[in-house]
């Protein structure tokens, strides 16, 4: 029975309401099963997300489906050549996949792996990248030979156990010792005359972060990938926050941001805080996180949790954030295997 079940390709930009139906279903029992504690992204802002075309990244959706019911469903991800970060990283495809509880453990997982080699095959990829923090899914991606390369820990903070008094302290010392740093504030996008130089710092922050094992290439923000970002939020409601350090000479020293969206209106979600290794030793990490957490509690009075993510490497951020009082969540770890060691899976199923 499991034989006759085939993968098929899926276009968003086409597809009929049929198989929106379906998997929004399985998206649902997805949710209910992994994230039961978090709100549920709506449909519609799930299908505009995946009707948006990206010029910078090749998203591959399939089902696999009997019946009119979707059983599993990957979605892949390539770097396009649009993408300045092509070079560095077409050899890498991330992939992510589902199997519904009650199909599990009768090889439906096992049918996506010739087409994962098929995928890696036509775009010239060798190493293929898939995270999980459940434990049928360790045991599925050790099966198939992958290497453990990164542990992602994601913590969570409490907003009615935040020390506000210990965060002003945080912010008025960062302002003291560095009297010539000024601090920004920008709700919503940044301005476009702007977004040159922003990328570009963003991009060398980006690349200080800490990979641990994780083959991965280089990571390059242009202002064209930010307006496509930009249109993305439109159209899903997110309202993304930033706060930067700026020096003297101009030059951007600190940045960290925060996005908020409707459809979870008591969680916020802080995104990327990188602080220039020629300005760190002066506190710019505690104030422009500090800054931003005053801000957008103010902002948004009624949201009860902040959500972030860290590799476990990462031991100066994780200390700011145990110390303003995250906590940890949850713990995945992201997987790589070669095209070989796939190849070496298949042919033993």
């Amino acid at each position: 029975m499991i034989r006759q079940l085939v993968p098929t390709r899926v276009d968003p930009s086409t597809a009929g309401r049929d198989f929106w139906n379906r998997y929004h279903e399985l998206r649902r029992l997805r949710h209910k099963e992994l994230r039961p504690d978090d709100p549920l992204e709506p449909d519609d802002v799930a299908e505009k997300y995946m009707k948006k075309p990206n010029p910078f990244d090749f998203q591959h959706y399939y089902e696999i489906s009997r019946e009119g019911v979707m059983l599993s469903w990957l979605h892949g991800e390539s770097v396009a050549p649009a993408n300045p970060e092509y070079q560095t990283n077409k050899h890498l495809l991330w992939a992510d996949a589902y199997v519904r509880i009650e199909e599990r453990r009768q090889g439906i997982a096992s049918l996506w792996l010739p087409l994962i080699a098929r995928l890696m095959d036509e775009l010239g990829s060798t190493v293929v990248g898939m995270h999980t923090d459940q434990p049928s899914g360790h045991a599925f991606l050790a099966w198939l030979g992958g290497k453990p390369k990164l542990t992602d820990i994601e913590s969570r903070l409490r907003m009615s156990e935040v020390d506000w008094p210990m965060l002003e302290r945080w912010a008025d010392e960062g302002a003291r010792r560095s009297p010539q740093t000024k601090l920004e504030v920008y709700d919503g996008r940044l301005p476009d005359a702007m977004l040159p130089q922003f990328a570009a710092q963003r991009s060398a922050l980006l690349n200080t972060i800490p990979f641990e094992n994780l083959d991965i290439g280089d990571i390059v923000v242009t202002p064209e990938k930010i307006r496509h970002y930009y249109e993305v939020t439109a159209l899903t409601g997110e309202v993304p926050h930033e706060v930067l350090t700026r020096e003297s000479d101009g030059s951007i020293s600190g940045m960290t941001d925060v996005s908020w969206y409707p459809y979870r209106r008591t969680m916020l979600e802080q995104q990327f805080t990188g602080v220039r290794p020629d300005a760190r030793g002066r506190g710019l990490g505690k104030w422009i996180k500090a800054a931003m957490l005053l801000h957008v509690h103010e902002l948004y009075p009624d949201a009860e949790w902040v959500v972030t993510e860290n590799a476990e490497s990462n031991a100066p951020m994780l200390k700011i954030n145990r110390t303003m009082g995250f906590k940890p969540y949850r713990t995945a770890i992201e997987y790589q295997a070669t095209r070989e060691q796939l190849e070496s899976r298949i042919r033993s199923v």
